[in-house]
This record gives C-alpha cells, structure tokens and sequence, in this order.
C-alpha cells in the first residue's frame, strides 16, 4: 500500500476543509492526521499501513518534515492529530501554547556521518569535516538535526563551515547520495534507511550526542483513532519497528 503522503506546504491548505482535530463528521473520524519528523519517514509510513490494515475504514494521512516548521503548523491552527518532533524543544512549544497534552518519548536517534560510496574526501571522522575543500550538508541550525550537528561539532572541538545547510534531514541525505557533498551530518538512521546510496562514518559516542523522539496528541478532544494510533506507536509493535529501523529505546 503506497502511504498518502502531504507536502509540509501543502497540508495545512489541503486539510482545511476538515475541521478541528478529533471534532465534526464521522468522515473526519475517520482519517487521522499525523505530523511527523522527517527521519521518521519508512517507520511511520510502515506503522501507518498496518494501522490501516488493523481499522479498516480508517485511513492515516502523513505530514513529513522538519520538526521546526510541523510544530510551526499546528501552533498557527493546523489541523494535526497527532505529533511527533525529533526533538522535545519542538513539542514543548506545543504543549506550552495549549495545543497539546502529555508528550511520551518512544525512541532516541544519534548523529552519523554519511559520505558518498566513493568517499572523495576521505572522510574518517568529525575532524575532517573541518579540512579546507570538504563540503559538508547540515541542516538549518532550527532543525533538530541541525542543532544537533552544532553539538557534535563542538563536542568534538571543530569548526566546520558548511557548503549548504538544508531544511530537513532527508534533504541533507539526497545532496550526499547525488554526490553533490562530501559529506553530511545526518541521523544513524537515515544512514540505514538509505541503504547502498551512501555509507556511515560513526561518530564517538562521547561526540554523537542522542536527541529524543515526542508524541503527542493535538487539540482539546482527540478522536479514538488518534489516541489508537499514539498507542500503537509506543506498543511493542511500534519499538520493534523503530529498532528494525535502527531507533534506540526511549
């Protein structure tokens, strides 16, 4: 089954005719709305389609992209039901501004580098995203992948200049899977999900600090499935998907 999924752009526009989350007709009932990081992209797109399998009649729309500017949308009104940041920064500003509740951590990520399969640069470590003429992809310092990158670089004492910064992590894996850098600082997942495209260069563990994965419920009345879909998430199900997907536990 191939997962419907809504451009960051796009989906407030599209979605507007819906209404508030978990409130109106039993056809709203019946889609939940799911925004989520983008490095959680093949995990949710796979729990989705086996929600979907298990509520027949039931479908799960999904919003992809940075966390920054998913938590943007739902504090301007969007209409998400659910919301899962890569970082908890993202998630607090919801839930301080009142448009959500109880936050649950269900998976924790840390940094890799990604390099083309040839390695023109020769990319060994952290250090040598310093060197003169290695062009290195981050994302947006806002991004938690972004912020994140920040933190390795000095952790591990460098000063990296970056050849582009990008708005999501994902984008950041395509300008190194082209070719386009010579390296990127990614998530170890993203590096998994990427397969043959690219290969992963470990970050030392006092250097690849982790960042935690939210959800939460958005709005004042969330609907049945929406509450279903969080609790698939955190059910034994969903930790054996993220770890197939190379997450850590909570």
């Amino acid at each position: 089954m191939r997962r419907r999924r809504l451009p960051l752009l796009l989906a407030a526009a599209l979605l507007a005719g819906c209404g508030g989350s978990g409130q109106g007709t039993s056809a709203e009932e019946d889609t939940v709305t799911v925004f989520a990081a983008a490095s959680l992209t093949e995990v949710f797109e796979e729990l989705a389609g086996r929600f979907e399998e298990a509520n027949p009649g039931t479908s799960v729309r999904l919003s992809l992209g940075p966390s920054s500017g998913l938590a943007r949308q739902v504090l301007e009104g969007a209409p998400a039901d659910v919301f899962a940041s890569a970082s908890p920064r993202h998630t607090e500003a919801v839930v301080e501004a009142g448009r959500a509740a109880g936050p649950r951590v269900f998976a924790r990520n840390v940094a890799q580098i990604a390099v083309p399969l040839d390695d023109p640069a020769g990319v060994r470590s952290v250090a040598d995203l310093a060197r003169p003429g290695v062009k290195v992809a981050v994302c947006a310092p806002e991004v938690p992948c972004g912020r994140l990158a920040q933190e390795v670089f000095a952790a591990a004492g460098v000063e990296v200049a970056p050849t582009t910064v990008e708005t999501d992590v994902r984008a950041v894996l395509t300008k190194v899977a082209l070719g386009e850098v010579d390296a990127g600082l990614v998530y170890a997942t993203d590096v998994r999900a990427a397969g043959d495209r690219v290969r992963g260069v470990d970050v030392p563990a006092g250097e690849g600090l982790s960042t935690a994965y939210p959800v939460v419920l958005v709005g004042d009345a969330p609907s049945a499935a929406a509450r279903a879909f969080v609790d698939l998430v955190l059910s034994p199900t969903g930790r054996e998907v993220l770890g197939a997907a190379g997450f850590l536990p909570p």
